[in-house]
């Protein structure tokens, strides 16, 4: 299994992080499979704070590579969609109306009895 997520570079108080593709049970600061850009929080001047190869990383993520929650956030700020949000948030509403309808069988179990 697949998962995009940063690895910190850089210096004591001046960080820089690497995007990449890693399998799962890679360390934090382990090999990538592919390195997809970088993010520089503390960009100076005129240099990119992110850069990002989104033709390489929409092919991840239609492998079903899972992006952290950072690069969820930062997929939202450039409001490029991700199919696996998609999927959870649908896995999400099923699993809600399934604990409704539980509720409402129990509470109709009580009434009832």
């Amino acid at each position: 299994m697949l998962k995009i997520r940063m690895t910190r570079q850089g210096r004591t108080n001046r960080p820089f992080f690497r995007i990449g593709v890693y399998d799962i049970r890679t360390r934090r600061e382990g090999m990538a499979v592919e390195m997809l850009g970088y993010y520089d929080p503390i960009a100076a001047g005129q240099a990119k704070p992110l850069v990002l190869n989104e033709e390489r990383l929409k092919y991840w993520l239609s492998q079903g590579a899972i992006p952290s929650e950072t690069i969820g956030t930062i997929l939202k700020k450039l409001k490029m969609p991700f199919s696996h949000q998609a999927k959870r948030t649908a896995q999400n509403k099923v699993r809600q109306e399934r604990r409704l309808a539980k509720k409402k069988a129990a509470k109709s179990t009580k009434k009832s009895a």
